[in-house]
């Protein structure tokens, strides 16, 4: 149940806090445009990319991304310092530390992008680095079948994520995200509509972990407590919630999105719910009412009403506070007293008193009790859903209620239990950041329209394209609102007060439910069983299996150029001499000589004799140096070929084989078909002039063909140089280590 922590010790010197530090630095940089983006400013920084393809490293700062990058930086900062004492005296700590910072660039840059192709680079960018840190344990089977899921899920999302962006800049003719949410009818009257959300709501649903991808998120708590705290309250997962409110202005409020987006998000939520309540660990049960609370946003921004994406952008700031908070309260409770398995922990608040006050405070929040940002949140929610949605929040928000009670009730109230004798509060690098996010989730609740103007108001703007259309307060007055939070926190009492029962009979029926993971489980065997085949299919052993299957790909692929492209060969008239018909002669005694014999040796001189052919060809039309260079390949590979082949037995008589036949009868008649293409095809002389006019007073050469290997493509000779020189290493050595083998 508890991170792993080797004992092998590492640096802890002040250089630990320089990520926090640039975090919290970073934090008051895009403070400073609070303000202006309050007053409708949208700064931008755009550099050119590829302009031949339109793309650029466009970025642009409105109230969703401003509020983004402020959790990121900002939590930012407290899970870095955090990190910093969690792994403090731990060989690991620098090389997490590295990998948080790149997460934390990718999310600033996936948030700040204007541009998609940008976009999707920082998002998959997002998808590596957190596969790096899910699976930072790597040394437990565990971790890295965690870390395998989560990449493996995201991924397969991230590639139907491109696919839609593609598809959305052809039909907007850029991939300008603004421009493209400036034209939203264009897309949803488009016929590609329904392609192009299904692409894009794919990646956003396995980016945010809604159903049927909602298992890969509880199963990457095997990452260490600072890094399921920074992931999955602020940043990684809200990252496909971000991209369904930055993409809702052109691809939202249709039929299809509100038909899609509410049931999957209401579904997710309440799923997530039953199962939170079934968990012991603290951490796996924050996991849960994690999946609980981005199916809720999820849920919210399909209704698609102003005021339902007002709750859906109040609920992600006051997810963030709370979730951060209790996640880094359960490590204070893993380091101070042993153990985060609820039932091994109690009456702990004596002993623990500020772990105890930082995670009550949070769980208030997360319970949406007053005054917290989170009674304010819940308010909201019940103002922007009717009906069924209504009914289904109420239910998700009494699990809440009673997963909060879990989390601040049993570890510090009744007796004293503990895995540690003596068990306190950690040090001031692990409990200052969750206080500071604990006593934030006070402040904005006492004080709702400070937030509510600087950043909720903006970020419903920067979705709905209009005012915020609700003010943040901590009292309504006794609306209907107010009559739902008291019967949240009854029905919230009632299941805390059947906990354990309810707990356990979801235990024992576990094992005759349906694994919703199952499909992952079957399509990850029937993978690796399909590749296990093919590779046993393919690497059989034998060369004569790998030389038969690469020549017949490269026929179906000259094959399929000729017929696909129409590029067959045009009549050709030209006269054939008598030297033109003896070189041919000289060929097909070759291969006949190659076909027949059955000596390695007169075969490998046969093919020789073919190369002198062609070398003789090249010769006739002028080409002296590439006949020079063919007639040279040709006998080093005679000679080289001859002495591997001499101590080798007799192949014996020679015996045909129909398939090898047609196989070599295809290629090469493809092959000759696509020269003959070519070469009746009229010539461009551009290439030609360009060399003629450029050698020599550019390249001070005269002979045009050594000026194109050693000037024009230099680096290209020099990768094949290269290349035989590693092959001559390679060959020196193998030849080392039989010699060595042999005596």
């Amino acid at each position: 149940m508890a991170d792993n922590h080797p004992s092998a010790t590492g640096d802890a010197g002040p250089w630990r806090l320089i990520p926090a530090i640039l975090a919290a630095l970073g934090t008051l940089w895009f403070a400073r445009f609070l303000g202006p983006v309050a007053q409708g400013e949208t700064p931008e920084l755009v550099v050119p990319w590829v302009p031949s393809l339109g793309i650029e490293a466009a970025f642009r700062l409105d109230g969703l991304a401003l509020a983004f990058a402020l959790l990121i930086c900002g939590i930012g900062a407290i899970c870095f310092l955090y990190a910093a004492t969690y792994f403090r005296g731990d060989a690991r700590l620098g090389s997490l530390l590295v990998i948080l910072v790149a997460f934390a660039i990718s999310m600033l840059g996936l948030v700040t992008a204007d541009d998609a192709v940008t976009l999707f680079v920082f998002w998959e960018a997002t998808t590596i680095t957190s596969w790096l840190l899910v699976g930072f344990d790597h040394e437990r089977p565990a971790a890295r079948a965690a870390a395998l899921q989560a990449l493996l899920i995201t991924g397969a999302g991230g590639l139907a994520l491109l696919a839609g962006l593609l598809l959305m800049g052809g039909v907007a003719g850029g991939y300008r995200l603004s421009a493209m949410n400036a034209a939203g009818d264009l897309f949803r009257d488009h016929a590609l509509y329904p392609a192009i959300f299904a692409l894009v709501i794919l990646g956003c649903f396995t980016k945010s972990a809604q159903f049927p991808f909602q298992f890969w998120l509880p199963g990457a708590m095997a990452a260490p407590t600072p890094v399921s705290a920074y992931l999955h309250s602020a940043t990684m997962v809200k990252a496909g919630v971000y991209l369904m409110a930055r993409l809702s202005p052109s691809l939202g409020g249709t039929d299809l999105w509100i038909s899609v987006l509410t049931p999957v998000g209401g579904f997710t939520m309440l799923l997530a719910s039953i199962w939170a309540v079934r968990q012991t660990d603290m951490k796996l049960l924050l996991a849960y009412t994690t999946v609980m609370a981005l199916g809720l946003m999820t849920m919210l921004l399909g209704t698609s009403t102003p005021v339902a994406v007002a709750a859906a952008m109040t609920f992600l700031l006051v997810h963030a506070f709370y979730k951060a908070a209790l996640f880094l309260a359960v490590g204070m409770i893993e380091k101070g007293a042993g153990s985060r398995d609820y039932p091994a922990v109690g009456g702990l608040a004596g002993a623990m008193p500020l772990t105890a006050a930082v995670a009550g405070l949070a769980a208030l929040s997360m319970a949406g009790f007053p005054p917290m940002f989170g009674f304010v949140g819940k308010e909201v929610i019940y103002q922007g859903t009717t009906g069924a949605v209504t009914v289904a929040a109420l239910l998700a928000n009494a699990a809440m209620v009673a997963c909060a009670a879990v989390v601040t009730l049993r570890p510090f109230l009744g007796r004293r239990t503990s895995p540690r004798a003596q068990p306190a509060d950690p040090g001031w690098g692990l409990w200052l950041g969750p206080s500071a996010l604990a006593a934030l989730g006070l402040a904005f609740g006492l004080f709702p329209g400070v937030i509510g103007h600087a950043l909720v108001a903006p970020m419903t703007r920067a979705v709905t394209g209009g005012p915020m259309p609700v003010e943040l307060e901590l009292w309504h007055g006794i609306n209907a609102a107010f009559l739902l939070s008291l019967a949240t926190f009854a029905l919230g009492g009632l299941l805390y007060a059947n906990l354990d029962r309810l707990r356990d009979a979801l235990a024992t029926a576990e094992p005759r439910l349906p694994r919703t993971e199952g499909w992952y489980d079957a399509a990850l065997a029937g993978c690796l069983a399909f590749a296990a085949a093919l590779t046993g299919a393919v690497q059989n052993g034998r060369m004569t299996s790998y030389l038969r299957t690469t020549f017949l790909l490269f026929a179906a692929l000259i094959w399929g150029a000729l017929v696909i492209g129409g590029a067959m060969p045009r009549p050709m008239a030209g006269a054939t001499s008598l030297v033109d018909w003896a070189v041919l002669a000289l060929i097909c005694a070759s291969i006949v000589a190659v076909l027949r014999t059955s000596s390695r040796l007169t075969a490998i001189c046969a093919l020789g004799g073919v190369g002198a052919g062609i070398a003789i060809i090249f010769v006739l039309y002028g080409a002296i140096d590439v006949a020079m260079t063919q007639l040279f390949v040709e006998v080093l590979v005679v000679v080289f070929l001859a002495i591997a082949m001499a101590r080798l037995p007799r192949m014996g008589p020679p015996r045909f084989h129909a398939g090898n036949a047609a196989v070599a009868i295809l290629l090469g008649l493809g092959v000759t078909l696509s020269a003959l293409a070519v070469l009746s095809t009229p010539l461009d002389p551009f290439m030609s002039r360009f060399f003629e006019e450029k050698s020599a007073p550019v390249a001070l050469g005269h002979n045009i063909v050594n000026v194109i290997l050693v000037d024009f493509r230099g680096f290209d000779t020099m990768g094949e140089i290269s290349v035989i020189v590693i092959a001559g290493v390679a060959a020196i050595a193998a030849l080392r280590a039989g010699r060595r083998a042999a005596k």
